[in-house]
């Protein structure tokens, strides 16, 4: 395993989710405003900006549209296009946490993905991780004590897509064309919620709503390409753990944009998963540092016998 791709795949994965955090915090700016469908539209609209800059020379924009692996092509385009409906409109329904709390069980799926479709190794750690992350999402939900309505459905609907396209992404390991990967991620949204939105879309009524569209749609486009890069660099189930970290964008918006405050078995429950997600982090940390010990040893241990050898005389 390369430990410094690992690594640098797990950074660029938190970079992914902050970039989501902070869209997602527009679009519930949005709430009102915008028929949902109209702003996942806009993932795909503004990402077009994004083609030139991960374009090769010798590439065409078409190239965006023609993959190699049409399969996997579609399964991400449509995992896109799912995910960003369905987030959208959990998120102008519930508080930021709450919805994030479902969303949560997004590594839950990966983990259970990653073993049945790409034979990944799964260690106990990281199954005692993914447990304790569904427990923290029972206590923020309390199933049965509070009511659940759409929006509940739509963060579900949304983990698990999510997870869906952190496995396609895997499994286009083949695809060769960083251009091909981005433009799923693209078109999942243009054509899927291009074709919902309807005849219901309306343009942005002020200039701060454009804003906020653009920042929603900018951000949501360049965060799949940051998964995209994090996906090639390091195992799914990996990718899928930083992702607790947006947990800490959620609850600061909350307080500090939205002025929406949490009850206390609400915070117990972000504590459990952010728990869960250093539980793991910690223990990836020691496993890592443990192989890189066991390399440098068995190096050591193989320029050895070639130093103590005799030199023959002359």
């Amino acid at each position: 395993m390369n430990f410094k791709a690992l690594f640098s795949g797990m950074a660029l994965a938190f970079s992914a989710y902050a970039l989501f955090s902070i869209s997602d915090a527009f679009s519930k700016l949005l709430a009102g405003s915008l028929n949902p469908f109209e702003v996942a539209f806009s993932s795909g609209v503004f990402g077009l900006l994004l083609l030139p800059f991960v374009r090769k020379p010798h590439e065409s924009y078409l190239d965006a549209f023609r993959p190699r692996l049409r399969g996997t092509w579609m399964l991400r385009a449509v995992c896109v296009f799912v995910a960003t409906a369905a987030s959208v409109k959990a998120f102008m329904l519930l508080s930021m946490p709450e919805a994030l709390a479902l969303m949560f069980l997004m590594p839950l799926f990966v983990t259970i993905l990653s073993v049945t479709l790409l034979k990944e190794k799964v260690t106990a750690w990281a199954w005692l991780a993914v447990i304790l992350g569904f427990i923290g999402v029972l206590i923020v939900l309390r199933p049965g004590v509070r009511p659940l309505n759409l929006g509940h459905l739509c963060a579900l609907t949304a983990a698990f897509a999510n997870a869906g396209s952190v496995i396609a992404y895997r499994l286009s390991s083949a695809e060769t064309v960083r251009l091909s990967l981005l433009g799923s991620s693209l078109v999942g949204p243009l054509v899927g919620d291009g074709l919902l939105m309807g005849l219901n879309a309306t343009w942005p009524a002020t200039a701060e709503a454009w804003i906020y569209l653009f920042g929603y749609g900018f951000l949501a486009a360049l965060g799949q390409l940051l998964m995209m890069l994090a996906t090639a660099r390091a195992p799914a189930n990996r990718v899928a753990l930083p992702q607790y970290s947006q947990m800490v964008w959620a609850v600061a918006f909350s307080y500090l944009l939205f002025h929406q405050s949490l009850d206390g078995w609400t915070f117990v429950g972000i504590i459990v998963l952010t728990a869960s997600g250093l539980l793991n982090w910690i223990r990836q940390r020691i496993r890592y540092e443990s192989l890189v010990i066991a390399q440098h040893l068995a190096r050591w241990e193989h320029r050895r016998p070639a130093s103590n050898q005799p030199q023959t005389p002359r």
